[in-house]
């Protein structure tokens, strides 16, 4: 582990994330559903398919994406951008560490501001009934290992990663991955909400993929994305060079 994660570039990389600007977009939507938990709880009290409504409406399928592309594109997409990457190539760091190690971060932010709150905002809701706050506190943690690769990725081979991001959680997660069915199945949102439905056994939460089935697409999506965001990488270190 300590050849694939570097200390120094871990620093670097939670400063760009956690910078004033970002930092105050990625309080946002957590605020936002930690708001609208306590007003459901208020307004409707304890209902169990009013917890799995917004948990997983608005924090699966919308927030945890949006933070996702936050974090990720944010993780080394700016550096690319200003080029200031081709300073961080020119350290004597391997390119699959310093890949890997913004991999990290990007995941751990994105589950510090997504895993948590839809924790706290299940037992809000419901108080855990069911197993739906720790449920989908899983599928959310899960989806934010998939989502950092996969934006990591986006931030390496394209400039408008986040537009693209975007695009993605919005339009294919959100609207096609809840509404198309051929479209469910190759959705991080239905993966992760597999292992959501093994932990909530018999409560309201379900996916069109088997368990099995989640798991190893979440593993091929995310191993994927860190092996061709490193080479992509050593393909910006060419570029740069000449």
């Amino acid at each position: 582990m300590s050849s694939l994660y570097h200390p120094t570039v871990a620093r670097l990389t939670y400063r760009a994330l956690l910078g004033r600007r970002r930092a105050l977009i990625l309080f946002i939507l957590p605020a936002l559903l930690l708001a609208i938990s306590v007003a459901v709880r208020a307004l409707a009290g304890v209902d169990d398919g009013t917890a799995d409504s917004v948990l997983g409406g608005f924090a699966l399928a919308t927030m945890v994406p949006l933070i996702g592309v936050i974090a990720g594109t944010g993780a080394i997409g700016p550096e690319i951008d200003d080029g200031s990457v081709l300073y961080l190539l020119a350290k004597p760091v391997k390119r699959p560490t310093i890949i890997f190690t913004k991999f990290v971060v990007a995941t751990g932010v994105t589950i510090l501001f997504s895993a948590v709150p839809t924790l706290l905002a299940g037992f809000i809701l419901n108080g855990n009934g069911q197993q739906l706050a720790v449920a989908y506190a899983l599928a959310a943690t899960v989806a934010s290992v998939a989502y950092s690769a996969m934006f990591l990725l986006l931030g390496t081979v394209t400039r408008h990663a986040v537009i693209v991001g975007l695009v993605y959680a919005l339009v294919w997660e959100s609207l096609f991955g809840s509404l198309v069915p051929g479209a469910r199945t190759l959705s991080v949102q239905q993966w992760s909400l597999a292992l959501a439905q093994k932990v909530s056994d018999s409560g309201p939460v379900t996916s069109v993929v088997s368990l099995s089935t989640g798991v190893v697409l979440l593993l091929v999506v995310t191993v994927a994305a860190i092996w061709f965001a490193g080479r992509k990488l050593r393909t910006l270190t060419l570029a740069g060079e000449e």
